[in-house]
């Protein structure tokens, strides 16, 4: 069943991100080196992305999460583990050695409540956005763009 469960997740990721087999297996592998369960891929991410904005940045991006699952037709830890789309899960980030450790900080009680209510969650709290990024940078496909909502230190898109 194991196997069963990893193949299917590579087939979903290399269908989400149009991605070969070798370059969809490296990305299951790597967020199953660490035999995180799929909630607690989600939770690490939301944690990753918006700990330290409190818990309306932690729902506005478990929002974001949730929107791309439902537009993608996936389920949200393959969103999570797709390529260039949160950087925690590269293996040549700063933090992907010490994900696991986010799951022991306080605020991780509240990212996994978000996660098991993620269905339930009102998107429309960030403009059903599906796309966002910090103030301090300007990745380039934001460029020309107006957020539909801004949250604390981030911005959120809808593209």
């Amino acid at each position: 069943m194991k196997y069963l469960t990893i193949y299917l997740m590579m087939i979903a990721v290399q269908g989400l991100c149009g991605l070969s087999n070798t370059q969809a297996s490296n990305i299951v592998k790597n967020a199953r080196v660490q035999n995180f369960t799929p909630q607690q891929i989600v939770a690490i991410t939301i944690l990753a992305e918006a700990r330290g904005e409190g818990e309306r940045g932690m729902y506005a991006v478990a929002c974001v999460i949730a929107q791309r699952a439902i537009e993608g037709k996936t389920r949200p830890d393959l969103v999570c583990i797709a390529p260039a789309q949160f950087s925690c899960w590269n293996p040549s980030n700063a933090q992907y050695k010490k994900l696991n450790r986010l799951l022991t900080i306080p605020q991780s009680t509240y990212a996994l409540r978000l996660v098991d209510n993620l269905s339930k969650l009102r998107r429309s709290y960030v403009g059903y956005a599906n796309h966002y990024h910090t103030h301090t940078v300007a990745p380039s496909w934001s460029r020309g763009k107006t957020p539909v909502k801004i949250i604390g230190g981030h911005r959120f898109f809808r593209l």
